[in-house]
């Protein structure tokens, strides 16, 4: 009922309650961001003086780095330098704050300082209007994990006139709906093994370890993407288009496609806001492989303020130099195999050896402490004939079978989507088989959903 021009009123506020109902002290926080980068914006597009546009770019990003480093890295850092100085018998005290993370600070943070980049460079025009500005920053769909959207997709979005569409409405829903079968049928239920392993590692050894870590490669996917999912379907059901954020990655042949099939969002943020102003791959070969691991060692510590993301995001910078290194031998190995003549073998394989160092990698991801992650990497191959039965980690078998043909089902419908939309499949059928399908789907979500208090994992970053 309320004329288009005027809608972002009610999508601001709704936003704004949005993010409040979880603390709302911490709506200052994106007020002030918000204020900060619109009038950076607003200074920037009215001068061609290429030294204030960079004064005032410096005091955006100098901001939005500074709430972000207060809140989430100083007590990281802090502990880190007292370790390092006490082992050199240097006195240091600094205390530590108290302060909780505010949910989803990492991607509102990225959203507006990719906004200042842009307006610097005269990708986009400085948004004029604050209340669409500050939309842009809090959309809620998107706003606590993603997809991290660039002001020149979303920005013209919230002065378009959106009219009821029957089909954008119902293919919204229908991705709601595979989110929440990916997020609470498969995630939530995957979890509580995946925590009742890795909440305490050395009471286990062998396959357990094996298979808690195989089983957090789905529920992190399931859970990060069913929620991407939701968002996506959210907004697409009012009529905005937001990015594609997952694209299938554990089908991915190799590293570098796994990132551009993995949170899209990030990655294509990372590629065009710190890996090319480094220089990309148009430099020398070394300085493009140191690149490519300052770009990963960022990207691990943006997930959060731990030595085991650092850990991890080393790990997949390590993937992409080896992988440099290695081109030439490898591809002489699938020459001297015949591998190059039997493409879908090659192809299975190269997705299976994939998959194993993404998981290896993950070990770290989802570790409580570096300790930990060493004991399982020592200790999963350690009595596997002796090891804990499956069905004591948390899950019963009934449980254990829901969780595989609900995984079975998810790669069946991605294998289907690496050839064509299974929406669009679905809308040419009869419609006594959508109907059927969208019940079953829904059935399942409500009879087999796992229903307890399983927050969406990216909401701590």
């Amino acid at each position: 009922m309320i004329p288009y021009r005027f809608r972002w009123v009610l999508l601001l506020m709704a936003s704004y309650y949005f993010y409040m109902a979880w603390k709302p002290v911490y709506i200052v926080l994106i007020v002030i961001s918000t204020l900060i980068n619109y009038f950076a914006g607003l200074v920037m597009g009215k001068t061609e003086d290429q030294k204030k546009r960079k004064k005032y770019l410096i005091l955006s990003l100098v901001s939005n780095l500074s709430l972000l480093f207060l809140f989430k890295y100083f007590n990281f850092f802090n502990a880190s330098a007292k370790t390092v100085l006490e082992y050199l018998n240097i006195p240091f005290y600094l205390p530590q704050f108290k302060l909780l993370l505010p949910m989803g600070i990492s991607f509102y943070t990225f959203q507006t300082m990719s906004y200042s980049i842009d307006v610097y460079r005269g990708v986009i025009e400085p948004e004029k209007h604050l209340g669409i500005f500050a939309l842009y920053v809090t959309f809620f769909p998107q706003l606590v994990a993603g997809p991290i959207e660039r002001s020149e997709n979303l920005l013209p979005q919230f002065r378009e006139k959106h009219d009821f569409d029957y089909d954008l409405v119902t293919n919204g829903l229908k991705l709601i709906a595979w989110g929440l079968f990916k997020k609470v049928v498969i995630a939530d239920r995957t979890a509580i093994l995946v925590n009742t392993v890795y909440n305490n590692v050395h009471d286990y050894t062998g396959f357990p370890l094996i298979f808690a870590t195989l089983l957090f490669a789905f529920q992190i996917y399931c859970d990060f993407s069913g929620y991407s999912d939701i968002a996506i379907g959210s907004a697409q059901a009012m009529g905005y288009r937001l990015m594609e954020n997952f694209r299938r990655p554990y089908f991915s042949k190799s590293i570098s496609e796994f990132w551009r099939r993995w949170h899209i969002s990030l990655s294509t943020w990372f590629k065009d806001y710190i890996y090319i102003p480094l220089g990309g791959n148009r430099v020398s070969k070394w300085r493009w492989q140191l690149n490519l691991l300052v770009v990963f060692l960022v990207s691990g510590l943006w997930h959060g303020a731990s030595w085991t993301f650092v850990a991890w995001g080393a790990i997949h910078g390590f993937y992409q130099m080896f992988s440099i290194w290695t081109s030439n031998i490898r591809k002489r190995i699938v020459k001297l195999t015949g591998l190059n003549k039997i493409p879908l073998i090659h192809k299975i394989l190269q997705i299976i050896i994939t998959f194993i160092l993404i998981c290896f990698g993950w070990i770290f991801f989802r570790a409580n402490s570096m300790s930990d992650a060493i004991y399982v990497i020592k200790n999963m191959f350690t009595d596997i004939g002796n090891s804990v039965p499956i069905d004591q980690l948390g899950l019963d078998s009934f449980q254990l079978n829901v969780a595989f043909l609900s995984i079975g089902l998810m790669e069946l419908v991605h294998l289907i989507q690496e050839k064509k939309s299974v929406r669009e499949i679905i809308s040419t059928k009869p419609i006594w088989i959508r109907w059927t399908l969208y019940y079953v789907l829904v059935l399942w979500i409500i009879l087999l959903g796992s229903f307890g208090s399983q927050e969406f994992i990216y909401f701590q970053f």
